[in-house]
């Protein structure tokens, strides 16, 4: 058995793992916190950010991501970082990096992803915390190449990869594993950027 007991998701804000703090003009992109919890679990639960995802996320599920968020971490340096806005402290989603896990030809690639709660759509906050992230990932991190995916139909998700100065990978097309092959998320595009 392991030395260090799997935390219950509920107590998992004590275990989050240390992120660099990274800064642009106006956000502060940080480890997870205590107080994140509540605004997270809002966020996921909220129809209109979760349009392009398979479902709603419960509280349970929140938590056990943000356990996996913390797990992943831990185990490659990398992960997902919470996105505060410095003018006013709040919480506004995650962007941050992580190694695709599912069976794919994706599959051990590192992913550049974000999600940002409604109020904050349309002011750029999502390009302005990506593009540092995509710095972040291939600069300090050294890595070699970044991805994103999402369903062809989320075209704000796609903008902020061009915007970002990722490609599209014309021949990357492809039908997610976890969804049902006629699922309006299907396919998916893929966009990259190298170092």
């Amino acid at each position: 058995s392991s030395i260090h007991p799997r935390p219950r998701p509920e107590r998992l804000v004590t275990y989050l793992a240390q992120l660099p703090r990274l800064e642009t003009d106006r956000l502060v992109l940080r480890s997870w916190q205590e107080s994140d919890v509540e605004p997270f679990c809002a966020l996921n639960a909220d129809p209109h950010v979760m349009h392009f995802f398979p479902e709603l996320m419960s509280r349970k599920r929140t938590l056990e991501n943000m356990f996996h968020n913390t797990a992943e971490a831990e185990r490659t340096g990398f992960g997902r970082h919470a996105v505060e806005v410095k003018a006013s402290g709040a919480l506004i989603g995650v962007v941050g990096l992580m190694e695709v896990g599912f069976d794919s030809p994706l599959k051990g690639q590192v992913e550049i992803g974000w999600r940002l709660s409604r109020s904050s759509w349309g002011q750029g906050f999502a390009r302005e915390a990506a593009q540092e992230v995509l710095r972040w990932g291939l600069e300090d991190m050294a890595l070699c190449e970044l991805i994103s995916f999402a369903p062809t139909i989320n075209r704000p998700s796609i903008s902020v990869m061009r915007s970002i100065g990722m490609a599209r990978d014309l021949d990357g097309d492809f039908i997610h594993p976890g969804l049902d092959r006629d699922s309006h998320l299907q396919p998916l595009e893929v966009w990259r950027k190298s170092a």
